[in-house]
């Protein structure tokens, strides 16, 4: 796997190995980087459910200013904090070896805040009304959650979210949501 464009551009980091993670693809996060160009400078990211961590560095490349990765697996664990140190992100990354209830409420407990929130949790989650209520607090007004998902399966998410885009990458899905307005 590569960084695609930024500071660390054509840097190559690992993925974890086994089924338990699936690497974004890098056409995939290309495509998604292209929308999202204009919120990622100075963005402070969350990725929850990170993997390889692939969408907070390449977030970081692009001139996000921090980043939170968090992941339970500690495999994936391990390869983020390698990735980090490669990619001489390190500096700019907190690195949670931890599920994502316990990761959301100390961040909470912390007063950390979002503007761009990436959540590519397994796929067999259909239901994620209770991530989507638990990141609420952890955001800005103008934050950007993206979303990745069976292609063929929309999970459930809580109130007071808009979808404001929705692509299909072969089996995978993105989509891109933001608090509602609240009037």
């Amino acid at each position: 796997m590569r960084i695609i464009a930024g500071s660390a551009r054509g840097r190559t980091f690992d993925a974890p190995q086994g089924m338990d993670t699936r690497p974004t693809l890098d056409r995939v996060r290309e495509n998604v980087f292209n929308i999202l160009q204009m919120k990622v400078r100075g963005a402070a990211v969350l990725d929850l459910f990170s993997g390889s961590g692939a969408m907070a560095f390449e977030a970081l490349s692009r001139g996000a200013e921090s980043a939170v990765l968090v992941d339970c697996d500690r495999n994936a664990h391990q390869v983020q904090q390698r990735n980090a140190v490669k990619l001489r992100m390190d500096g700019q990354c907190r690195i949670l070896h931890s599920d994502w209830q316990d990761a959301v409420r100390r961040l909470q407990q912390e007063g950390a805040r979002f503007g761009m929130v990436f959540l590519d949790p397994p796929y067999k989650m259909h239901d994620l009304t209770a991530v989507f209520m638990a990141i609420r607090p952890l955001l800005t007004a103008d934050a950007v959650i993206l979303l990745e998902h069976d292609a063929k399966v929309f999970p459930a998410v809580a109130d007071g979210y808009e979808l404001y885009d929705n692509r299909k990458y072969g089996a995978a899905g993105v989509s891109f949501l933001r608090p509602a307005e609240v009037e």
